[in-house]
């Protein structure tokens, strides 16, 4: 469910008990391991860890002046979803979807980029290695790499 909130704080406030835990341990999680540099802010209706445009000047290509994102956190109606940028056809997703198999007891339920959690059942050591994985720098450089591939296939 989008959420109106300007700030992190109000984005966890509106929540219910049940999803307020979950968003919350996802969150502390994430903050933990997140290498220096990503800025924690409000995007598209989203708790989204950034890279932001006093380091990345050119931002998300498709809406020129936002921050380019690598991570979002969102409570849904029936799930909580983490969407991880990186995971969408990216070096991650193999080494993401082996560790979850190594580590987790239950099966992945995962979109393009959206890993859907039930609030109680979050796999938060392996989601604090997923969000340490990458600096802005190397987002970057991923995410410069996949623009110019796309660009040569049309």
């Amino acid at each position: 469910m989008k959420s109106g909130a300007s700030t992190v704080e109000d984005y966890i406030r509106e929540l219910p008990s049940d999803r307020r835990d979950g968003i919350l341990s996802l969150r502390r999680t994430i903050l933990q391991h997140l290498p220096v540099g990503f800025e924690e802010i409000m995007l598209s209706g989203m708790i989204s860890y950034v890279v932001p445009l006093s380091t990345y000047v050119k931002g998300y290509h498709v809406k020129p002046g936002t921050p380019l994102s690598l991570i979002s956190l969102a409570s849904q109606k029936n799930y909580l979803s983490m969407y991880h940028m990186a995971l969408y056809q990216g070096p991650l997703l193999d080494w993401f979807v082996r560790r979850w198999s190594e580590t987790v007891s239950y099966k992945l339920d995962m979109g393009r980029c959206c890993v859907r959690f039930s609030p109680g059942n979050v796999p938060l050591e392996l989601i604090g290695e997923l969000a340490g994985r990458l600096t802005p720098k190397q987002w970057v450089d991923q995410y410069e790499k996949a623009l110019a591939s796309a660009r040569t296939r049309t």
